[in-house]
């Protein structure tokens, strides 16, 4: 695919004139490209493709048809988040997929992180064409590709997955934010009234919580990587942290050590906290936790978080280390 290059009059998106202006022209043109027909739609929560579904309910409303894949990869919270806020609050036509023993069962004994990866991905393809095939009438596939999407991969969405979707189905590409970059789409989103915690989601894997619990996943390991990351989030929160760090979250490796609970010796799992500031990806250096605020994440962490007793805390910038795990 030959790139696209963003128009050379396009306002940089940095207020929320500008902001409700794009909305305006998108909705229009919206319109104009679906017409009477349907359009379906990748919800992961996300801000990419939750901006754009709420922009295709305000231009189509129950025209789109939102697919909301959970396969148990998820931050605690996010896909009980999406249906609050598209099917209770935006009264979306939302499809939810509890897909989360079919993914699971699939990874089962998988510890290689590339065939994770692609198990995850191959396994999302398969239920999403699924789900498009019990829909009738859908003429439009609506995906969340932004600007560094195009320039970076072709154009296609990879972390969405919906680039494997099969050749049958056949559907012309609905992609409204497309020439955006993310601190623009954020700005769209808030316009849009999507909440905070959803316009500034910090970047997220595509495989999730797949990658940060590292090794073959257990359902009791994963557990312990979503409670964990539930309670730095929370803290993060609580003491002004989270928009000062770029990304931060836990993970828990696939070993265990002793240790002692109720003057007995346990032999457990440890929860690993990184924090790391970037503006790009491609280096991060380490945010320091202060030291009252890391002691009340670790003493939650190992009093609420089931089969862990040890709280480590990774100083490795990148380079030498990568941001994630695997």
């Amino acid at each position: 695919m030959q790139t696209e290059f963003r128009p050379e009059n396009m306002a940089r998106i940095n207020t929320p004139e500008l902001a409700n202006a794009f909305i305006d022209e998108q909705i229009a043109a919206l319109k104009a490209q679906i017409g009477d027909k349907k359009v379906l739609l990748a919800l992961s929560g996300g801000v990419d493709s939750s901006v754009v579904a709420a922009l295709l309910v305000k231009a189509v409303g129950k025209q789109l048809v939102c697919v909301h894949v959970n396969h148990g990869l998820l931050r605690k919270g996010e896909p009980e988040q999406v249906i609050k806020v598209f099917k209770d609050e935006l009264d979306a036509n939302l499809v939810y997929v509890d897909a989360v023993d079919r993914f699971l069962d699939k990874l089962a004994g998988v510890a290689e992180p590339e065939t994770k990866r692609k198990i995850i991905g191959k396994e999302f393809i398969e239920v999403f064409a699924e789900e498009a095939k019990k829909q009738e009438g859908i003429s439009f596939l609506a995906q969340g590709t932004i600007y560094p999407d195009i320039l970076e991969s072709d154009g296609v969405k990879a972390h969405h997955n919906v680039g494997g979707l099969p050749e049958e189905l056949n559907f012309e590409l609905v992609e409204p934010v497309k020439f955006l970059y993310k601190d623009e789409v954020r700005m769209v989103g808030k316009a849009l009234g999507l909440p905070d915690n959803m316009v500034y989601r910090q970047p997220f894997p595509g495989p999730g919580l797949g990658v940060r619990c590292v090794g073959a996943i257990t359902r009791d390991r994963l557990e312990a990587v979503r409670e964990a990351d539930a309670i730095l989030r929370e803290e993060f929160d609580k003491h002004g942290l989270a928009g000062k760090v770029w990304q931060y979250f836990t993970v828990v490796p696939d070993f265990k050590s002793t240790g002692i609970k109720d003057n007995k010796r346990t032999y457990e799992w440890p929860v690993v906290l990184r924090a790391v500031n970037s503006v790009d990806a491609t280096a991060a250096s380490i945010e320091e936790i202060p030291y009252d605020v890391l002691g009340i994440i670790v003493n939650r962490i190992l009093n609420e978080v089931k089969g862990v007793n040890r709280v480590l805390y990774d100083l490795s910038p990148k380079p030498v280390a990568t941001i994630e795990w695997e």
